[in-house]
């Protein structure tokens, strides 16, 4: 990686760039596990006024994305948190949470949850969240229990 710190910034769904990295996460997300159990949103579905898409940059190197969604007045779920190779392992999936957090807390925001998935692939999300001060829960939201996915939850 260049020389400078981590850049974050709202999301241009208009870039190539994002567009890009958002195909190759819904790509990996539903590479997963079963169709059913793949709660990854669609890219025609996230460019909506409710849903908050952040960019982790590098100079002009793309390195992550992350966003949340408000759920209600108070809660919101943070989707699409996906880092590049490059970007991992140095702090891009920590600045974009925290961006996440201070941003929805700016909102009006009590508590986000999230959804991940319960294999093997996802433990490294699932022990990041859990560093982060996320805990285990029930199904929120729209979602309803599954042996493939993982619910978490936190205060901010």
């Amino acid at each position: 990686m260049g020389s400078g710190a981590v850049r974050i910034e709202r999301a241009d769904f208009s870039d190539p760039r994002i567009v890009e990295l958002l195909a190759l996460h819904f790509r990996t997300m539903r590479s997963t596990g079963p169709e059913e159990s793949c709660h990854v949103l669609p890219i025609e579905r996230m460019d909506r006024p409710d849903l908050f898409l952040f960019a982790a940059w590098n100079g002009e190197t793309l390195l992550g994305i992350g966003a949340y969604q408000v759920l209600d007045e108070d809660h919101a779920e943070v989707k699409s948190m996906h880092v590049r190779e490059a970007g991992r392992r140095l702090g891009t999936g920590q600045a974009l949470l925290d961006h996440i957090v201070a941003e929805a807390r700016r909102g009006g925001v009590a508590r986000l949850s999230l959804e991940t998935g319960a294999g093997d692939f996802f433990v490294p999300a699932q022990t990041f969240y859990e560093r982060n001060g996320f805990t285990r829960c029930g199904p929120f939201g729209t979602y309803t229990g599954d042996p493939n996915s993982a619910y978490y939850t936190r205060t901010i």
